[in-house]
Order: C-alpha cells, then sequence, then structure tokens
C-alpha cells in the first residue's frame, strides 16, 4: 500500500451581504466570507490538502477563479470533483484533520454537522473527518473578524 500525506491551508476575507458557509453547511452570521465561490474555507483547505497529497497542485489550478462556471459554485462541487480526481489516480482517502481558525461564530456546535455534510460529499465515514475550531486570541486579521482561515491534513493511500 502507498500512504501519502497532505497538507492544505485557505483564507477568506469576511464581508456584509454574503451568506456564511463552512464544511458544506450554512451558518448564520452577519458576515459571509468574500470568493469567488462560496468561499468555503474549510473545503478549499481539504481539496487544497488532498490535491497535494496526490501531487495534483492545488485548488486553483483545478478550478480557477477566472472560470465563469466556478463563480458562486457550491464548494461541496469542489469537493466532489477533487474526490473524483483523486479516485481516477487510484486514491482512498484515510482520514482529515482540519482547523478552523474564527473569532465569531462560534463553531463547536456545528461541527457534527460538518463532519456529516463532508463525510457524504466524500463517501467516507464521518469518523475519519476531525473539524477543531480556535480562535486567535483576538490578534491578526482573524482576532479583528477581518477573515476566517482553515489547515487541513490529509492521509491518502493506493493499493
Amino acid at each position: 500500500m502507498k500512504i501519502r500525506v497532505g497538507m492544505g491551508f485557505d483564507v477568506h476575507r469576511l464581508v456584509p451581504e454574503r451568506e456564511l458557509w463552512l464544511g458544506g453547511i450554512r451558518l448564520e452570521h452577519t458576515l459571509g466570507l468574500l470568493g469567488h465561490s462560496d468561499a468555503d474555507v474549510l473545503i478549499h483547505a481539504i481539496c487544497d490538502a488532498l490535491l497535494g497529497a496526490a501531487n495534483m497542485r492545488d485548488i486553483g489550478y483545478h478550478f480557477p477563479d477566472t472560470g465563469k462556471e466556478f463563480h458562486n459554485i457550491d464548494s461541496k462541487i469542489l469537493l466532489r470533483k477533487t474526490v473524483e480526481l483523486l479516485s481516477e489516480k487510484g486514491y482512498s482517502i484515510g482520514n482529515i484533520d482540519a482547523t478552523v481558525c474564527a473569532e465569531q461564530p462560534k463553531l463547536k456546535p456545528h461541527i457534527p454537522q460538518m463532519q456529516e455534510c463532508l463525510a457524504g460529499v466524500m463517501g467516507i465515514d464521518a469518523d475519519d473527518i476531525s473539524i477543531k475550531a480556535t480562535t486567535t486570541e483576538k490578534l491578526g486579521f482573524t482576532g479583528r473578524q477581518e477573515g476566517i482561515s482553515a489547515y487541513a491534513t490529509v492521509l491518502i493511500h493506493k493499493q
């Protein structure tokens, strides 16, 4: 069995008059993330980690923000396509460990729903997806509530 590890990171600015999507679910909040797609930083970090682990470049390469077909796209579609790309190379997902950095809204109550949503999109067990939430103790752009970032580490394998 061939085992590979990948790491992903994403960040988007918080702005008014946008919906807030994290981990494939919509959260009630006064601000949303700005981006060409729905700007789901957690999904984008996971996509980058998966693509990196398979040595397939990054999310911007496969789904460029210049592509009209990706404007306002649901990031779950991008994640599903990423999993398909990995599958074409013979890879399966072992597990995902992710962290979202945000001051607000509080994410802990939403993590089980995010895990279930992401598991359904990727066709894996929710127990194989760890999602943690943290703040930056009011430091930096996250602390000033100017944006949200996410990190993801993944393990993939090929028989």
